[in-house]
């Protein structure tokens, strides 16, 4: 019968007559949420994920002895004094065990895992399935544990994805290789498809020129930011719909690397990265559930005339620093319920595009805009909205204008038309 060490956070228990440590077990859940911390930061990933320090107080159940010499022997003072030390020491390997943070690894899982430590990298035994080879300097991956979920990989100076090394790492589920020296050709086949858990894949700042193929069906976050890649290869996404996040930004995509089948297969995506490429007009082929697109640093001059009407879960948009004129943003573009942040600072407007009635920020900073009109601009008729109840007013509360040619005050209808505005920066 195997033996499993379970682990948790100790907590105190008031019972009728002491106190009573009881150690609650932690769900794999729990484990990943202390563990890996991910935070949303927008579309950038943390390189890092420690694994969390477990914080144990130890408290007998009863105080220490203390001994009145006239009225008990040394005898009795000795006994009693040894059985607290071993009520301590029982408490003291319960810490222990509870520093062995194993998500119900099975002990001989464990031992095996601990043994199989690469020379030149670290596994912690209070976080037994994560490797940590960051930082080392290496040229080649060593040979990782079989039981291994989390594997950290950066900054070192690897040239090859060896589907050798990690032949056995078929239970991983976090794999960061940020900022090596891979290139495309150094991605052996098969490497990453047999990972069938792997989750998260983390490449960015890397030598690839092409977006790695085949990739595991198991994927959720893909990270491919500032590398070299100006192809998106035909199919490379077809069975990925877990997929959710995509970043591509800081590479050399091209309007014709850019095709309606190159995110075919992307059926759950949610971010979509393009940032800093060489796109002189907006993608096609966006999946219909993409829900933020980032689009700065691009050459970008025109949106098409209903661009947005297969992207209904369209949210987030951001498209600062292109070359985008009032001529090349048509008068309804925009209007879509779905919009809540539309980001178009440091292009080459003249007017206020139209503002959708549910759009809650809108950036248009460092742009040419001379004045600004609640006539133009307002989604609705002021008629309309003194007979409307407050559901239905524009739901604009953040407009930034600063940058232009515009000069204070702010007119009064746009106040009267945007009541809902906490700041206004100009």
């Amino acid at each position: 019968m195997q033996q499993k060490l379970r682990t948790g956070f100790p907590t105190r228990t008031q019972s009728s007559s002491h106190q009573q440590h009881v150690l609650h077990p932690l769900t794999s859940t729990d484990v990943q949420t202390a563990a890996l911390g991910e935070s949303n930061q927008r579309h950038y990933g943390s390189d890092r994920a420690p694994p969390p320090e477990l914080c144990i107080e130890v408290e007998p159940k009863h105080t220490w002895l203390q001994v009145d010499p006239s009225h008990h022997s040394e005898e009795q003072a000795q006994w009693r004094f040894g059985i607290n030390m071993s009520r301590l020491l029982s408490l003291l390997c319960l810490c222990l065990v509870g520093q062995v943070l194993s998500q119900d690894m099975p002990f001989e899982e464990y031992i095996a895992q601990i043994q199989a430590c690469p020379k030149e990298c670290r596994c912690p035994a209070n976080f037994p399935r994560a490797v940590y080879c960051d930082n080392k300097g290496l040229k080649s991956i060593p040979n990782i544990p079989p039981h291994t979920w989390y594997l950290y990989l950066q900054n070192n100076l690897i040239e090859v994805l060896s589907a050798d090394a990690l032949r056995n790492a078929t239970e991983l589920r976090w794999l960061n290789l940020n900022r090596n020296k891979i290139n495309t050709n150094g991605v052996q086949e098969g490497a990453l498809s047999a990972m069938s858990h792997l989750a998260h894949l983390y490449m960015d700042e890397n030598l690839l020129s092409s977006v790695p193929n085949p990739l595991p069906a198991s994927l959720e976050h893909l990270r491919l930011s500032h590398n070299r890649i100006s192809s998106i290869p035909a199919r490379v996404f077809i069975g990925l719909d877990k997929l959710n996040l995509l970043d591509l930004q800081g590479n050399k995509l091209m309007d014709d690397d850019v095709t309606e089948v190159s995110f075919k297969g992307l059926t759950n995506l949610v971010q979509i990265n393009l940032a800093k490429n060489q796109l002189s007009s907006m993608p096609i082929g966006l999946p219909p559930s993409t829900t933020q697109l980032f689009l700065d640093g691009n050459n970008i001059e025109k949106i098409p005339t209903g661009f947005f009407k297969d992207l209904p879960n369209m949210a987030f948009l951001r498209l600062n620093h292109n070359k985008l004129g009032s001529s090349g943003v048509p008068k309804d573009v925009f209007n879509v319920s779905s919009i809540l942040d539309l980001q178009l600072s440091h292009n080459q407007l003249t007017e206020v595009p139209f503002i959708p009635s549910g759009l809650e920020q809108l950036h248009l900073d460092h742009n040419n805009i001379k004045t600004v009109s609640g006539a133009n601009i307002c989604p609705i008729s002021f008629e309309a909205m003194q007979d409307s109840d407050n559901d239905s007013v524009p739901r604009l509360r953040y407009l930034r204008l600063d940058g232009n040619t515009i000069k204070p005050p702010i007119p009064r209808d746009v106040i009267l038309c945007f009541r809902l505005l906490r700041s206004i920066v100009i």
